[in-house]
């Protein structure tokens, strides 16, 4: 991964679970505190923005949010929190709604997609992006 301003956003480890993936976070050089991570629905990370991640990876037209309860976008994932050393490193969290075969939930859908961190944490409701802040990190995957 890549902060907005160049700097190494150290590793995530995405691997296939019994229900979806399984990340496991290895992450530096960020704010401490709390943060949203979602995947989002293009394989592009041009900083200083992200904006060609484009929206939230969201494969069956559904509401943002973990909490909300018209359901949540496929890339919605729970917060992280990164310590005073701007480190976060072995957190796993969980994505049941994502997965790496070829259906329309599968990460490399369109030829990949992307995972940013956002500069805050996500409310778990606010559509589109849970009120999350700016993208301050991003990492593409692809097949």
């Amino acid at each position: 991964m890549e902060t907005f301003d160049g700097k190494d956003a150290g590793t995530v480890t995405i691997k296939s679970s019994l229900a979806g993936v399984t990340l496991r976070l290895n992450v530096k050089n960020l704010p401490p505190g709390q943060h949203a991570l979602h995947f989002h629905q293009n394989a592009v990370c041009d900083a200083p923005a992200f904006k060609g991640a484009g929206p939230h990876f969201n494969p069956d037209g559904k509401k943002h949010g973990l909490n909300n309860p018209e359901g949540h976008h496929a890339g919605d994932m729970p917060n992280f929190t990164v310590d005073a050393s701007g480190r976060a490193s072995r957190i796993t969290i969980s994505n049941p709604g994502v997965d790496f075969d070829s259906g329309a939930h599968s990460l490399f859908a369109n030829g990949g997609t992307s995972l940013v961190v956002h500069a805050k944490p996500d409310d778990g409701v606010t559509d589109p992006s849970g009120d999350s802040g700016d993208r301050i990190a991003c990492g593409v995957i692809k097949p």
